[in-house]
């Protein structure tokens, strides 16, 4: 299918043609993928844009789409690499086809490169603004960790420096360190994510939502699991529910049978929408146990207040910037199952800690994370480099 026969023309007269250009696009799940999903819907309905993404399929042929009405370009992909989609051919491909969409500017997202990367470096007649969504990604595995220091040494500094504009979630985010960078968070749509009717019996349910891959494994569901055992020891009747897939699923499988909570867990894959959201409703308190500096603000524990569910997240990355101690939720340290355990214990066995959190959790989205608010300080941000 051509994309140019697909979209809505070479730009009708005073609007900006915008490329969102992200490694994953819905209905991949994950906080990068919810970010553009939500900038693409505000382009979308703006009446002064249009909106093109361009990311990354999961076979290698292209496909062309709409999806709630935004144009999807998703290039083939020839290679996984960790998990990172790459194919040479978009060294060229990528140029082409932001000429050939008439792109005025472009919104690209990382930490996953080259995708990303292509699109700053090799993208000479338009601005680039890239939006960071983590800190180092450095994962504590030397091998791996060899590499993701040579690239964050000396590709990204090459590639922040061919940016127009950079944009940080949170201030751990990596583009936080250079001069004029702005914090602009995802947020969260308080309509879309809003919390169950009064009176609603939860059961003991913990929730985690995110990818489960081997990739990923600072996410932390494998201290997720490992502190289920301390939690099904004191709660029997408490299980863990996780929504998200990925190749890490059948290893976790295991250590969940070696630990005697497989039955305690259920494996939801990706969910959506208001499936989503019914998830966050019927839990009783959303766990986020990264272990890195990855994670630079956990939009999924930002969803979760938003539905006024309690949170704990490690106090690790960015999450210290959306999870108030005490007050919306807990904060444990990194890696340690039994505080992660006895966090969650602690608002299991207490229904008025958990209201008292949850109430406050949503007044802080609604005051400090409504999507509308922020998605309008990124157009604006590509409006005013624009301008200059």
């Amino acid at each position: 299918m051509n994309p140019r026969r697909t979209a809505a023309g070479p730009g009708r007269k005073g609007h900006t043609r915008v490329a969102i250009v992200v490694p994953r696009y819905p209905p991949e799940v994950g906080g990068i993928e919810r970010y553009a999903e939500r900038l693409a819907q505000t382009l979308h309905a703006s009446e002064r844009h249009e909106t093109v993404v361009i990311c990354a399929n999961d076979s290698r042929t292209t496909q062309v789409e709409r999806r709630d009405g935004v144009l999807v370009v998703r290039l083939g992909t020839r290679w996984m690499i960790s998990n990172t989609p790459v194919n040479p051919s978009w060294l060229w491909q990528v140029g082409r086809l932001l000429k050939r969409l008439d792109i005025d500017i472009v919104s690209a997202h990382a930490p996953v490169p080259f995708l990303p990367d292509i699109a700053a470096l090799l993208n000479r007649s338009r601005p680039v603004v890239m939006t960071y969504h983590a800190g180092s990604m450095l994962k504590g595995r030397s091998g791996v960790d060899t590499v993701l220091k040579v690239y964050e040494k000396y590709v990204l500094p090459a590639v922040f420096r061919r940016c127009k504009g950079l944009v940080a979630v949170s201030p751990i985010s990596m583009t936080n360190r250079y001069q004029g960078a702005r914090i602009i968070p995802g947020g969260v749509d308080t309509q879309q994510f809003s919390p169950a009717d009064q009176g609603l019996d939860r059961d003991p349910v913990i929730l985690y939502v995110g990818r489960v891959e081997r990739s990923s494994r600072w996410k932390g569901v494998d201290v997720l699991i490992d502190a289920m055992a301390t939690v099904v020891a004191e709660m029997p009747a408490a299980r863990l529910e996780v929504v998200g897939s990925g190749d890490w699923i059948p290893e976790l499988e295991e250590r969940a049978e070696a630990l005697d909570v497989a039955g305690h867990i259920v494996w939801r894959g990706n969910l959506h929408g208001d499936d989503l959201t019914a998830a966050y409703r019927r839990s009783a308190v959303v766990a986020l146990p990264s272990v890195t500096q990855s994670e630079a603000l956990g939009l999924v524990l930002i969803e979760a207040m938003a539905c006024g569910r309690p949170v704990v997240g490690s106090d690790v990355g960015g999450i210290p910037f959306s999870v108030r101690h005490n007050v919306n939720g807990f904060l444990v340290p990194p890696g340690d199952a039994k505080a992660l355990a006895d966090a969650c214990l602690t608002v299991l066995r207490d229904p008025h800690l958990s209201d008292v959190m949850g109430e406050a959790g949503r007044v802080d989205a609604l005051e400090r994370w409504e999507s509308a608010g922020q998605m309008a300080k990124m157009i604006d941000f590509l409006d005013e480099l624009l301008q200059r």
